[in-house]
């Protein structure tokens, strides 16, 4: 490619550049994980509650159970906790309640810490590529003796590669973190407003 910067080549020759290869496929990889299960886990809860209701004023609890088990939610796999454990009284079903919440949660933050350690550290992985370029550039520099800029300014050039690298793997692994991270706060919500409901229609004492 003449004098110009050959990508493919300064991948090869620069390790920061390699984990950050590694480190954009591993976010993607559990961004793509995350929506995945994101698709199942966050439906309509009205529409879950919707769904028992009938069973419930009926007193068919088998049915409201069953009808749970064909949804993966997260909201659908609360209130089938709470209807497996509808003869507990108030306190204990709420206690129960919150605790299979917990659990939930956990599964719908899975993977998030992830991609808000890639977020945060890929910038500095960066620079850190782009100071040893730099240190390299001006080694060469002195080792050439003549040239002046000349010299330096394409190792310079290829040194802050490693700079808009990091950026690039950062920048989208942060924007879907707090997009996820807004998801699971939804979703808890949900879960809590699904369960206080279930209470109700149950009628616990």
């Amino acid at each position: 490619m003449g004098n110009g910067v050959n990508l493919i080549e300064i991948l090869k020759q620069s390790f920061t550049l390699a984990v950050l290869l590694f480190c954009s496929i591993l976010s993607f990889t559990f961004m793509f994980e995350r929506w995945w299960y994101f698709r199942h886990a966050d439906p309509k809860g009205n529409d879950i509650i919707s769904g028992i209701r009938k069973f419930l004023e009926t007193g068919n609890i088998q049915e409201a159970i069953n009808f749970c088990q064909k949804s993966r939610s997260a909201i659908a796999k609360v209130i089938h906790y709470g209807l497996i454990n509808h003869n507990r009284s108030r306190q204990d079903l709420w206690e129960l309640l919150e605790t299979k919440r917990q659990e939930e949660k956990l599964r719908l933050e899975r993977f998030l810490g992830v991609l808000g350690t890639l977020g945060n550290i890929s910038p500095f992985i960066g620079l850190f590529g782009t100071v040893v370029g730099i240190i390299k550039a001006f080694r060469d520099l002195a080792l050439a003796g003549t040239g002046g800029p000349a010299v330096v300014a394409r190792g310079i050039a290829e040194a802050l590669v490693s700079t808009a690298a990091g950026l690039l793997v950062a920048i989208p692994a942060v924007i879907i973190y707090n997009y996820f991270t807004r998801r699971v706060k939804a979703v808890s919500v949900k879960m809590e407003v699904a369960s206080t409901r279930l209470i109700v229609l149950l009628g616990a004492k």
